[in-house]
């Protein structure tokens, strides 16, 4: 996955925006799947005074609530407004994917192995990337610092790589 160049405020602008709209979407869903469940199957009024409730029904709705609400995220996920927030998406999960095998690479990192250096850099570089957008600063300097031994040890065996070079097959091979 290439790196862009994603302008921050709008980032954040769009992924508030789309976490209040989920939210809300979700509970006047959830309450209207609920209700409506248990208008034609919910117990009467009798029936919840010996102890029986619509708790079921409430859940069912909750439930038919975050499916609908994961479709119509799934649907708009190409959509120009949803642009930056799917890209975070997206790197977070090949970083995921990496993070996953970090220990072998690692270890193959240590024998200079080429596409294990490659993966690495990509990887700090990702992390630093996002962690940028997401205002999450407490842990880039160590970062930076793991991302500065990667490029001298780049720089020691004289190799010629960079994070373009990065692609999610080289993973198949940790």
């Amino acid at each position: 996955m290439k790196f862009k160049n994603i302008n921050k405020t709008i980032y954040r602008k769009h992924l508030n925006q789309i976490i209040i709209g989920f939210i809300a979407t979700l509970t006047v869903l959830a309450l209207l799947f609920g209700t409506v469940l248990i208008h034609f199957f919910g117990v009467s009024p009798e029936e919840i005074a010996n102890g029986e409730s619509n708790f079921r029904y409430n859940l069912l709705g909750a439930i038919f609530s975050l499916i609908s609400c994961s479709i119509i995220v799934y649907k708009l996920r190409s959509s120009e407004f949803f642009n930056e927030v799917y890209y975070v998406w997206q790197m977070k999960q090949v970083q995921n994917l990496i993070y996953r095998k970090l220990a072998k690479i690692k270890l193959a990192a240590k024998s200079d192995n080429v596409n294990a250096l490659i993966i690495l850099q990509y990887y700090y570089e990702s992390l630093i990337h996002i962690y940028q957008l997401d205002d999450n600063t407490i842990t880039l300097t160590e970062l930076t610092k793991k991302q500065q031994a990667v490029k001298q040890q780049i720089e020691d065996k004289q190799l010629a790589i960079s994070s373009s070079q990065f692609d999610k097959t080289l993973l198949k091979e940790f």
